[in-house]
């Protein structure tokens, strides 16, 4: 059974020293089992598309104008969300990742309303995201959280894209 520490949401980068390695690898994480999933499974990191190790071997650089959301039980990183910079009076969604090891603790729900406070600090009207289609505790989540599905802006096979008023 794993521990059911504090879990905090902060705003990274920050004053945890350790908090940008553990951001490199919830990254790795989340790429590594999305690549699995879509049946294109790499042995490492070394051997995922170069826009996604870009992000995790250089967070600061990937994101810079974005926000980045860690949860934090204690020093340990153990989920992640990304809120794109405002464009068209809506920001995006991306990278939500909890650890397989803190699963089932909110951690992924409080990254969520976090970022939804976040948008609406930041004037924006809406908050947008996709999700692969066979994650449904995913989708049911989003949907939960008020998430509607919405056309496609993104036409890759099996991704759903959803929306929300801010």
């Amino acid at each position: 059974m794993t521990d059911q520490r504090e879990v905090a949401i902060v705003r990274w980068p920050g004053q945890t020293p350790s908090a940008e390695e553990g951001l490199a690898g919830l990254l790795a994480a989340y790429h590594l089992r999305t690549e699995a999933e879509k049946g294109e499974a790499v042995a490492d990191a070394d051997g995922l598309p170069d826009r996604y190790r870009a992000e995790i071997s250089d967070p600061r650089t990937a994101f810079v104008d974005d926000v980045v959301l860690l949860a934090l039980s204690g020093d340990t990183a153990v989920g992640c969300l990304v809120v794109t910079a405002p464009a068209g009076g809506r920001s995006e969604i991306k990278r939500l990742w909890t650890d397989p090891a803190f699963r089932g603790q909110g951690i992924a729900s409080g990254l969520l309303g976090a970022a939804l406070a976040h948008a609406a600090e930041s004037g924006v009207s809406g908050v947008r995201l996709s999700v692969w289609k066979w994650r449904t505790g995913a989708i049911a989540l989003y949907e939960r959280l008020g998430f509607t599905t919405t056309e496609p802006w993104d036409e890759r096979d099996q991704l759903v894209c959803m929306q929300r008023a801010v």
